[in-house]
């Protein structure tokens, strides 16, 4: 069970018909549980050699609800787990263990602009950069 830098055919389709499942799942759950406000989307999916873990990559916005988001989707993951594998029991034998984690990207690309152009320079304002951890 490892997950390989080169994917296969077979790997990719089933990690796209995840992403879509699992976001469809997700988006559902939020707008029966009536919550407002927060956007929660499927940005990767991938699948390990064997077929039998999955690693979903969530991006929420605004990103400070990510940790919760997270927080709440491993709460009722068995069940998340449950319906993915009803819509896609046409197309997999065996529904995969998902992971789930935040995919904090678009949060790093804006600071990046905001440095590029000069809003946040951290070269002047060294409080904005992360501090180094100690290992």
């Amino acid at each position: 069970m490892y997950f390989c830098t080169m994917e296969t055919n077979r790997q990719k389709k089933i990690a796209g018909v995840l992403q879509k499942d699992i976001a469809d799942v997700i988006q559902l759950a939020l707008r029966e549980a009536g919550v407002k406000g927060i956007l929660v989307s499927v940005t990767k999916v991938s699948v390990t050699t064997d077929l039998s873990i999955a690693k979903v990559y969530m991006s929420v916005f605004p990103h400070n609800e990510g940790e919760r988001v997270l927080k709440e989707v491993n709460a009722v993951k068995s069940q998340i787990k449950h319906q993915v594998a009803q819509k896609t029991k046409n197309q997999l034998r065996r529904m995969p263990e998902l992971s789930y984690f935040i995919d904090d990207s678009l949060e790093y690309i804006s600071t990046i602009e905001k440095a590029v152009k000069g809003e946040e320079n951290p070269i002047s304002n060294p409080e904005l950069l992360e501090k180094r951890k100690k290992k």
